[in-house]
């Protein structure tokens, strides 16, 4: 399991988005970055640097991943037949905690994440409790029945800020089927990415 080390919406003020279009980010109030001299810290980035945040930005929207997890799947989509980034997405919709967060069965990816772990989510009626797995067309990801009696999960159901896209089936409010795997299009970010830059980064 990844554990997240600092607050999440410092990676918000730091990049200046609402990476996760939550209505609480302090983006929606604050525009600019942290610190005494954040409105005045809006210097011109360098090629590396426009990677960089670029990268950080897209790690970060998955729930801050490990670098050495991100790397990982950047060179298993390096290795794949077709566009890179696009394989690069495909395989970070394919995290299990995605699928969760996607199906509307938590507010958050790091709720997600917490949820597959404590061992509340079946894979094709199996528990599974690592995050990270990989799901594949035709599996069927369903909540625990104690899951589905959960207040955040409850919750989370009815958010308005954003849908169930539609490579994630769903049947009921407890279980879903992941269709197949997306293309960057259709993914719904609340922010533009740039996973070619990513790659850009990675392949230097």
């Amino acid at each position: 399991m990844t554990k997240r080390t600092s607050s999440k919406y410092k990676l918000d003020r730091r990049m200046g988005e609402n990476i996760w279009g939550r209505p609480k980010s302090p983006v929606n109030r604050r525009d600019y970055g942290p610190g005494q001299h954040g409105q005045r810290r809006k210097g011109k980035l360098s090629d590396f640097g426009i990677q960089l945040r670029a990268k950080q930005k897209l790690k970060g929207y998955y729930g801050d991943v490990t670098e050495k997890q991100f790397r990982r799947a950047y060179k298993e989509a390096a290795a794949m037949k077709g566009d890179t980034s696009q394989n690069l997405i495909g395989l970070l919709e394919q995290r299990l905690d995605m699928v969760v967060y996607r199906a509307k069965f938590t507010p958050t990816i790091f709720a997600a994440r917490q949820l597959v772990s404590h061992g509340h989510i079946r894979v094709n009626g199996v528990k599974c409790n690592v995050a990270s797995r990989k799901v594949v067309p035709g599996d069927v990801i369903s909540l625990s029945a104690k899951a589905q009696e959960m207040l955040l999960v409850i919750e989370a159901q009815s958010l308005p800020e954003r849908d169930i896209p539609e490579y994630v089936n769903p049947d009921g409010t407890d279980k879903v089927t992941y269709v197949r795997i997306p293309t960057l299009d259709e993914v719904p970010y609340p922010v533009t990415m740039e996973p070619n830059l990513v790659v850009e980064f990675y392949s230097r």
